[in-house]
């Protein structure tokens, strides 16, 4: 599904409640977060019903069958060259439409996860499912498939210098083959809803370290992947703007991306109830 209107329902909708017989467009008939006291909540017959479904696993248009997981790790070990393992039998579970926070110490392997997921690393034991795929028996070409279903928050932005802001966000677009014209106003108008409105024809080079981070997210979600991993989104920027960019990951979460945000921030996980991956000593666990 495309997202050729998330600003603006983030601005119309972003204090909807659960009325009913609303004209909203097709892929906004959910309700939408409002923002109470710098606090990101849902309505709450939204919010229990989407609960409820995601701790069960079971799918938003087949209530009555199990979802087939986003991702599914099983007995995943992780070690680097000939040392020890530093994850250790990870058994992970993602249900489509989930949002979860993945929590650890400094240096416990947060972003070794997601880059397991992102395919970027090969586990040195076990298996990992990736949208019912089994990665291991994956050839190059397939695994770089399924990459473009999933937009990624790098930490250390990884934007081309080469190209204008513009060209970056937009980037993802033109790698799917979308006409310039069909998402020129998409582009320009999630750069202007992240504060980069004056700075979409800089080059990344001349950005703060703060344009850099909010110029990488607007980048992986134009495209509303299916899967959205990011590496402490909100590191580098100020609190106002750290719960505005996560009104942006809940509103793309209610449109039906499974979101993962790998975080230390502890005040952004009190403005939005989700589930945690907690890692320590190399293990997880969801609470």
């Amino acid at each position: 599904m495309p997202l050729p209107q998330l600003t603006a329902l983030l601005s119309k909708y972003e204090t909807g409640g659960c009325r009913q017989g609303t004209s909203r467009p097709p892929y906004a008939q959910r309700p939408y977060p409002a923002v109470h006291g710098g606090h990101i909540s849902v309505p709450q017959c939204s919010a229990i019903a989407l609960d409820r479904a995601k701790a069960q696993g079971l799918s938003r248009d087949s209530p009555d069958e199990v979802a087939t997981p986003v991702i599914q790790m099983r007995n995943v070990g992780l070690k680097y060259d000939r040392g020890p393992e530093v994850l250790r039998d990870l058994n992970i579970d993602i249900p489509p439409g989930s949002f979860h926070f993945l929590t650890g110490p400094s240096g416990a392997g947060k972003t070794s996860i997601l880059r397991l997921m992102l395919l970027a690393l090969k586990p040195t034991r076990g298996n990992i499912h990736l949208f019912n795929q089994d990665v291991t028996r994956l050839g190059t070409g397939r695994r770089a498939e399924l990459r473009r279903r999933i937009g990624i928050v790098f930490q250390d932005f990884r934007l081309l210098d080469h190209m204008s802001t513009w060209e970056n966000v937009a980037l993802p677009l033109r790698v799917l083959g979308k006409d310039v014209e069909d998402y020129r106003e998409d582009v320009t108008d999630l750069l202007q809803w992240v504060g980069l409105g004056d700075r979409m024809h800089a080059a990344p080079s001349v950005l703060s370290g703060g344009e850099k981070q909010r110029a990488a997210i607007a980048r992986a979600v134009i495209g509303k992947p299916e899967l959205l991993l990011a590496d402490e989104p909100t590191g580098n920027v100020d609190p106002h703007m750290a719960r505005r960019l996560l009104r942006l990951f809940v509103e793309l979460n209610r449109l039906g991306t499974s979101v993962i945000i790998a975080t230390h921030d502890h005040q952004l996980m009190r403005h939005h109830r989700a589930a945690r991956i907690e890692l320590f000593d190399g293990h997880v666990r969801i609470v």
